[in-house]
Parts: structure tokens; sequence; C-alpha cells
């Protein structure tokens, strides 16, 4: 079996295939060996900028962290509709549940066709920007043969509109969302195969951008393709500062997990470099860390600050933005160990920012209310 250093989210595991079967004999067998090439490294690093953020805005009412549900399996993303509702994908249990305000979760969807071995099954999820007139969401999920991006009406079966995105039993991506410009990017990882991060060809270990029917998106860097920028191992978050720009977490394998500011059509170096490098061909992420200290998946921005969610380092990290795009001064972390590993982070139509645990997932030790969402209000 080859090993694949560090594979579900934060953990040291060797390559887990679609072989499903193979999964836990291959885990247990090799966990020994996978573990023994984690090494230690530097503190964190990050590109200091000289410029301050703008003000962020602060949601109303005292500042305090809720608990708005629990008893949740695994919640993978967050979207919110124009009611204010949150929509929150399971990973495992396939279901789609929607939130309204002070309410119980509630069933709205089940997804059959995702296949939640591994690290997939149903992910990200995003709410169309013109939902009051096409009642859409858009949804990633892993198939028995592939990733896919699909479009759901409540009540009807999902349309695939992507499909062939490369699967494994990890390293999947899966993280939508609408971007200020109006069209739906989605998040790929390399799965397993670290070829497919540099062939422009494969749609493995890429940021993609697209219309909201699945075609490129007009102004794509590469004529006819989805392709938004490439060279990623495993991307899980992304979100946009007030200016529009783009900046996206990432797992690395062994050493480094990092923070990029995403440019179209350029080249973040997986697999030939990982973290900040002196090769002039790849763009440097402009924060990175240690795995234990990261292992980033869901991520938000509130105001001027970037957060993102983390999983085997149980935090968030916030990094201030400016107008420019320059991280101003160096990461700050918050809520270390206090809730567990953290996968999912989006910001409320009202400011606030809502956050996922992820310890039902086989590596976390779950409270007995996990998994939960969480509402952190002036908090940042």
């Amino acid at each position: 079996m080859t090993i694949s250093r560090r594979g579900r989210e934060g953990a040291s595991v060797c390559r887990v295939r679609r072989s499903l079967p193979l999964i836990l004999t291959a885990l247990m067998a090799t966990t020994a060996a996978c573990s023994a090439t984690d090494t230690p490294a530097p503190a964190v690093t990050s590109a200091p900028a000289p410029t301050t953020p703008a003000a962020i805005p602060s949601a109303s009412g005292a500042r305090g962290i809720t608990t708005v549900a629990e008893g949740l399996a695994v919640p993978w993303a967050i979207g919110f509709l124009p009611d204010g509702s949150a929509l929150v994908t399971e990973r495992d249990s396939k279901r789609l549940l929607q939130i309204a305000p002070g309410g119980k979760p509630t069933e709205v969807a089940v997804i059959d066709e995702a296949d939640a071995n591994g690290e997939g099954g149903l992910m990200g999820v995003a709410v169309s920007p013109k939902y009051a007139e096409d009642k859409s969401i858009f949804l990633y999920y892993t198939t028995g043969t592939d990733n896919r991006v699909s479009r759901l009406r409540l009540g009807e079966r999902p349309q695939p509109i992507v499909t062939g995105i490369p699967i494994s039993g990890i390293h999947n991506g899966g993280r939508l969302a609408f971007g200020p410009d109006g069209y739906l990017y989605a998040t790929t990882g390399d799965a397993s195969q670290r070829g497919n991060s540099q062939n422009l060809k494969s749609l493995g270990g890429k940021i993609l951008r697209m219309t909201p029917d699945g075609k490129p998106a007009p102004g794509n860097p590469f004529p006819d393709s989805l392709v938004w920028s490439y060279g990623h191992r495993n991307v899980q978050g992304i979100a946009w500062s007030p200016e529009g720009q783009l900046f996206a977490t990432e797992f690395g394998q062994n050493t480094w997990d990092e923070v990029n500011r995403i440019e179209p059509g350029k080249n973040y170096g997986w697999p030939v470099v990982e973290g900040i490098s002196k090769d002039s061909r790849y763009v440097n992420p402009i924060a990175q860390w240690t795995t234990a200290e990261a292992s980033c998946s869901g991520a938000a921005m509130v105001g001027h600050t970037f957060v993102a969610a983390c999983l085997r380092g149980s935090r968030l990290w916030l990094l201030d933005i400016s107008t420019t795009g320059e991280l101003v001064g160096k990461p700050r972390a918050i809520l270390t160990g206090t809730y567990g590993r953290i996968r999912s982070a989006a910001t409320a139509p009202d400011g606030s920012l809502w956050i996922g645990t992820s310890n039902q997932d086989g590596r976390g030790k779950p409270a007995a209310t996990d998994d939960r969402i969480l509402r952190l209000n002036n908090y940042l």
C-alpha cells in the first residue's frame, strides 16, 4: 500500500482509496508507520503588511456564544436562505437540515446517491443569490464513482451540473460558495493522485468557477475550462473580502497548512512545494501553520477578518486582511480546545459567525451534545 502521510483532515493516516472493505484494516495496519513521518515544524509564519484593515461591522446584540443546534452528525457546511434560516449538510447521514431562527433542525432532504464512505459524503452547500426567483440550492457530494456538484430544488431530485471530479477515500475537497461576481465556486482535492493538481485537464486539486448551469464562467483564465486556480492539495474553505478578494484554506501534508490569496490562473505549487517556498513559479501562502495547529477546513469572512475553522488544531484562526488584500500582523487563535474539532464556518445575514463542530467524525472526542452549531456574536 502506498502511504499518503496525512489524509483524513488533520489525522496522520495512510492512503485509503475507494476499496472500502479494506479501509479499516489498512488504517489499523499502518497507523504506526504513518505517524512516524510526522515531524515538528517551526511556529506560524506569515507575510507582514503595513496597512490596517477597515473596521469590522458588528452584529447587533450582546457579545457571546450561543448554541444554535446540537446532537448533529458531522455537520459539514452551512448556508443561509433569504429568510435567515440556515441549511446544514451532514456528511455521513447525507441529510440536508434546515434550522429556522430559534427552532430545531428539520430534515428537508436526503441525498440518496451520496456515498458517505471515507471522507466523502454530503459536503458543500450554497444557496443561489437569486433564490427568491429560482429556488435553487447547490450541493457538492461524493457518489460511488465521482465527486459532483448538483442543483436542488427542495422536494425534487438533485440535478447534476458538474460530474467527474476525481474521487478517493481522502482529499475530496467539497466546499461551495457563490462569489461576489454571482458565479459558483467549488473546491476540489487531488483525490490522492498528486498529478491531478498540476494537470489542467483534471478537475482534481483545483478551485473551479462556473455558471449556475455548471458551465465555465465568463472570464475564466483557461479556455473552455472550469479551472480558476490549480496546484492545490485539498482546499475546503473559501471566502471573499469586502473588496472581492478570494482567500482559501488548504490542507498540507506533514509540515504546513496554508491560507492562500487566490488569483485566477495561478499555480499554488502542490505537489512540488508545501508551504512557503523560494520557487517563483508558485504562489506562496499568506500564512502557514504546522498541521497540529491547524488542519483548517471551513472559512468565512467577517468584515476584514478571515476566519479559518480548524479540525486537528481545534480552534479558529483569525487573519486580519487589509483593503488591498494583504495580511495585517500575525494570525490570532481563539477557542483553542474549547469545542474540539471545528469544521465549518459561515457568516450569517445578521453579521454573526456560525461554526460547526466535527467531533463525531471518528477523529474527535465528542461531548454529550456534539456535534453542535454555534453562533458567535460580536466575538472576534
